[in-house]
């Protein structure tokens, strides 16, 4: 397992940006797709956006589109997610992920990811 830890979480008001910082523990990171994935209490954990091995294609889901970036720098082991113009339903434990092997397309499903960091909560008040 390689270690992700997240950061950059928060309490913002609606129309806020954030950053979210994600700090692979080894250098396999760079091999693997990585990925953004949001919770709510009583909900399925969603993806949000990912980001290939190489860094040059990226995917969002529909409601983020155009509010969001991921970016990744694999000489610091870092992935990162600028949010802007939040909104309330923004608000979840956002987690990254890792998923190995030099994939060839960015996976949305959860059982698709071998590794995860614990989580950061972002609350974007109205």
């Amino acid at each position: 397992q390689v270690q992700l830890v997240e950061s950059g979480g928060g309490l913002v008001q609606a129309g806020d940006s954030l950053k979210l910082s994600c700090v692979a523990a080894d250098r396999r990171f760079t091999g693997y797709s990585m990925a953004w994935f949001r919770q709510t209490p009583g909900k399925e954990r969603e993806f949000v956006a990912g980001i290939s091995w190489t860094g040059t294609s990226t995917r969002y889901t529909t409601s983020v589109q155009g509010r969001f970036t991921i970016s990744r720098r694999n000489a610091l082991n870092t992935l990162y997610l600028e949010m802007r113009s939040l909104k309330p339903e923004d608000t979840a434990v956002y987690y990254c992920a890792g998923e190995e092997g030099y994939p060839q397309q960015i996976d949305t499903a959860v059982s698709d990811y071998e590794h995860w960091g614990q989580g950061t909560q972002v609350t974007v008040s109205s």
